[in-house]
């Protein structure tokens, strides 16, 4: 089955541009429509706080007005390549919108980037790329980038036992 709808997953990092490009060009071999997705993950705001939400609805509201600014940038980038790219910008747990967005909208495949990281970095920062691949009941397709100095996919940290 040719994919008809793709879902790229967008974060702005340079991590991302090999995920974007790989997007790109499926939707255009495949004739398919692209859509862009940027989550603001909100999952870590202290909302039990009372003081603290004016600050993080103005917070918020500045990073949103930001990432749709970017979001824009990059439809309009890629808009004359392909037919028009629709963007959406939300808010929560990045997995969760990526997963539920996809439903709605009935993708075909979801295209995301991954940062690469091995070891202690990944069981503490764990991955959003990881949690789509799971919870996802449609294709997903992960693109890792580039690897970090001193970081590598083929050697994981062992903790010495004493």
């Amino acid at each position: 089955m040719l994919p008809k709808k793709i879902l790229f997953c967008a974060d702005f990092s340079e991590n991302s541009v090999p995920a974007r490009q790989l997007a790109v060009d499926y939707a255009k071999a495949f004739g398919a429509e692209l859509l862009i997705i940027h989550v603001i993950n909100t999952t870590g705001y202290p909302h039990y706080v009372d003081w603290v939400g004016e600050e993080l609805d103005q917070i918020l509201r500045r990073t949103r007005d930001s990432a749709e600014t970017h979001l824009a940038e990059l439809a309009k980038e890629i808009g004359p390549l392909m037919r028009p790219v629709k963007t959406f910008c939300m808010t929560g747990s990045p997995p969760r919108e990526i997963v539920e967005l996809a439903a709605k909208e009935a993708v075909d495949l979801i295209v995301i980037g991954t940062h690469g990281r091995t070891g202690v970095k990944h069981l503490v920062m764990g991955s959003i790329a990881t949690s789509v691949l799971r919870t996802a009941h449609r294709p997903v397709l992960i693109v890792e980038a580039p690897m970090e100095s001193g970081e590598s996919a083929e050697i994981s940290y062992e903790f010495p036992v004493p």
